[in-house]
């Protein structure tokens, strides 16, 4: 299973960036997918999940209303819009495919497969 993330990048606050994730070896549309994020000093902390079809979503607080999740079987590719960008969501984000259909929760645990991540740089 590979992972092949790409977006990333230094931006100033209030911008806005894409992420994308392209998964082969794995069949995504099987399995719920998620981001999560992991900044400098500090612990992996969850951010979107999506269930296989993508219909259910489930966002962090910290994200809610800037953060917007998408997947696109057909292409095994997932994306994940940031808008408003903040200093505080600086970190490295990365995909996650997880173990079943509708493990689209904030659980790492219920994720099996993990990608690098690409680097987000938010300064002020």
């Amino acid at each position: 299973v590979r992972f092949v993330e790409s977006g990333g990048g230094l931006v100033q606050a209030g911008g806005s960036l894409r992420l994308s994730c392209a998964l082969s070896g794995r069949t995504i549309a099987d399995y719920a997918m998620g981001w999560f994020r992991q900044a400098p000093g500090k612990g992996r902390e969850f951010v979107v999940g999506i269930n296989w079809h993508g219909e259910v979503t489930y966002y962090a607080d910290s994200v809610k209303g800037r953060f917007s999740v998408s997947r696109d079987n057909a292409k095994n590719t997932m994306s994940l819009k940031i808008d408003r960008l903040k200093p505080e969501d600086t970190a490295v984000y990365i995909c996650a495919s997880a173990r079943a259909a509708y493990g689209e929760g904030d659980d790492p645990d219920k994720y099996g497969y993990w990608g690098q991540g690409t680097q987000v740089t938010v300064s002020t």
